[in-house]
C-alpha cells in the first residue's frame, strides 16, 4: 500500500483574511475608467486610489492610519486634464508618486505628511514626451528618480525625474499596444507583454530585444474561463505569485519553485464582491508580529477593503524564515550611474525590529536651462542689422536674472510655509 507523499513548504496553509469593517476605507469613488491598471497604489505610509473626478484626472492619497468614512470634501491630487490611468510610488521616498493620464503626460507630485486643507494641483514635474495616452509607470528598483512609461503610442521612455530629461526612448520595439512592463531586481532588464502575444526581454541600454522567441512553458495553469484582466503580484522574498482578476472576487496564490512542476498551487482566497482593482503593500509595511506576508487593498465599486495574508504560528518571536532581508529605501544608484552601465542589487533591511519609516524626504528637480545652449549667431549682414539683435538679447538676459530672483523667492517662500506648516502640525498632533 502505498502512500502520498505531500510536499513540504511552510507556505501551505497560508490563509487570507479580510480586515474588519472599521479598518477599511469607506465612501470612495473609485475611478470607472475603462484600463487595464490596479487604480491603487501603496506603501508604509500613504494609500491612494484613482478616483472619479469631474473636468479632468484626481487621485485620491489617505495616510494608511485613516480608515473608517473618507470626507466628501477630502482634499485631491488634481492636475491632468484628462481621467488619470496609472499611478505607482517611488521606492526611494515614500513621499513621492508619479501619475499618468489620457491627456498624453505624467506628473510627479511630493505628498506631505500633514493632511493639506485644499487640492493638491501643482506637481514636481510634468514630463512630456508621449503622443498618445499613458498608461503604464514603473520606477527603477535600484537606481534614483529614474522612472519608466509606455504609453499608447507603443513607445517605452525612461525618465530622469530629477532633471526631467529623457534618458532613454525604446519607439521601435513593439508593433503595438503595450499591455504590461516590469523591471528585474536590478534594473538590468525590462519584460514587457504586447497585444501581439510576444514577451520580450529588453536592455533598455542597449536598445535591443535579448530574448522573444520563446518554446513551450515551463508550466501552463489553467485558471477559469473568466475573461477580465489578471493583476499578478510577485513576492521575491517567499517566491509565491498572487493573481487578482479584475471583476473578479477570488486571489489565487501559487508558490515558485525551481523543480518540477515549478508552479504549486497554495490556495484562494475568496469573497462576496467582485474587486476593480488592487493594491500590494511592499514588504517593509507589512506586520511582522502577526506572520503577515502579504497584504492587498481590493478596490470596490464605493470603499477599500485590507486583505491580509498570514501564515500561522504558535511561537510570538520573530520568524527569520519567513522574513529575509528585504529591499529597503535607500537607491543603490544614481540615475547617471545606472545610465552609463553600472549595476547594482537592492540595498538591503532587516525587518527584525519592524520597518519606521523615515522623515518627510522633499524630491529635488534641477532642470536644465535650454537658454544656456544657444545656437550660434549668423553672420552680421550690416550694422544697422545688428543693433536690434544685441537690444534684444540684453533685454532677455536681463529678464532671465528678474525670473530667476523671483523663483528663489518663491521657493524660499515655500519652504518657509511649509515649516510652518509642519510646525503646526506638531502642535496640533501635541494638543490631541
Amino acid at each position: 500500500m502505498s502512500r502520498r507523499v505531500v510536499r513540504q513548504s511552510k507556505f501551505r496553509h497560508v490563509f487570507g483574511q479580510a480586515a474588519k469593517a472599521d479598518q477599511a476605507y469607506e465612501d470612495i469613488r473609485v475611478s470607472k475608467v475603462t484600463w487595464d491598471s490596479s487604480f491603487c497604489a501603496v506603501n508604509p505610509k500613504f494609500l491612494a486610489i484613482i478616483v472619479e473626478a469631474g473636468g479632468g484626472g484626481a487621485f485620491i492619497v489617505l495616510p494608511l492610519a485613516k480608515t473608517g468614512r473618507v470626507d466628501k470634501n477630502f482634499p485631491l491630487v488634481t492636475g491632468h486634464t484628462a481621467p488619470v490611468l496609472d499611478i505607482d510610488w517611488c521606492p526611494h521616498n515614500d513621499n513621492v508618486i508619479a501619475s499618468a493620464s489620457d491627456d498624453t503626460t505624467i506628473m510627479v507630485w511630493q505628498i506631505p505628511d500633514y493632511t493639506p486643507v485644499r487640492n493638491i494641483t501643482e506637481p514636481i514635474i510634468t514630463l512630456e514626451g508621449h503622443s498618445k495616452r499613458v498608461g503604464i509607470l514603473s520606477w527603477h528598483p535600484t537606481a534614483r528618480n529614474v522612472l519608466l512609461s509606455a504609453g499608447g503610442d507603443n513607445v517605452i521612455i525612461i525618465w530622469n525625474v530629477g532633471t526631467g530629461e529623457v534618458l532613454l526612448s525604446l519607439d521601435d520595439m513593439h508593433p503595438d499596444v503595450i499591455h504590461s512592463v516590469c523591471w528585474n531586481s536590478n534594473g538590468s532588464l525590462l519584460a514587457t507583454t504586447c497585444k501581439d502575444k510576444t514577451l520580450r526581454i529588453i536592455d533598455p541600454r542597449k536598445g535591443q530585444v535579448v530574448a522573444n522567441n520563446f518554446e513551450e512553458p515551463v508550466a501552463l495553469q489553467e485558471m477559469d474561463t473568466s475573461n477580465g484582466v489578471l493583476l499578478p503580484f510577485y513576492d521575491p522574498d517567499s517566491s509565491i505569485v498572487y493573481l487578482c482578476g479584475k471583476g473578479d472576487s477570488s486571489i489565487r496564490y501559487f508558490e515558485i519553485t525551481d523543480e518540477p512542476p515549478f508552479v504549486h498551487y497554495l490556495n484562494t482566497f475568496s469573497s462576496k464582491e467582485p474587486q476593480r482593482g488592487m493594491g500590494f503593500m511592499p514588504k517593509r509595511g507589512l506586520d511582522v508580529s502577526k506572520c503577515e506576508i502579504a497584504r492587498f487593498y481590493k478596490l470596490h465599486e464605493r470603499k477599500c477593503e485590507p486583505i491580509i495574508m498570514t501564515v500561522p504560528r504558535k511561537s510570538d518571536l520573530f520568524q527569520d524564515d519567513l522574513y529575509p532581508d528585504t529591499p529597503g529605501p535607500e537607491p543603490a544608484l544614481e540615475a547617471d550611474e545606472w545610465l552609463s552601465g553600472q549595476d547594482a542589487e537592492p540595498v538591503l533591511i532587516s525587518l527584525r525590529d519592524g520597518y519606521v519609516p523615515p522623515k518627510h524626504r522633499e524630491l529635488r528637480v534641477t532642470k536644465r536651462n535650454i537658454l544656456d545652449v544657444r545656437p550660434p549667431s549668423g553672420p552680421r549682414r550690416s550694422q544697422s542689422a545688428s543693433d536690434a539683435p544685441l537690444s534684444q538679447q540684453h533685454t532677455l538676459e536681463t529678464l532671465l536674472e528678474e525670473i530667476k530672483a523671483l523663483r528663489e523667492q518663491v521657493q524660499a517662500q515655500e519652504r518657509r510655509i511649509t515649516a510652518l506648516e509642519n510646525m503646526l502640525c506638531e502642535l496640533v498632533d501635541g494638543t490631541d
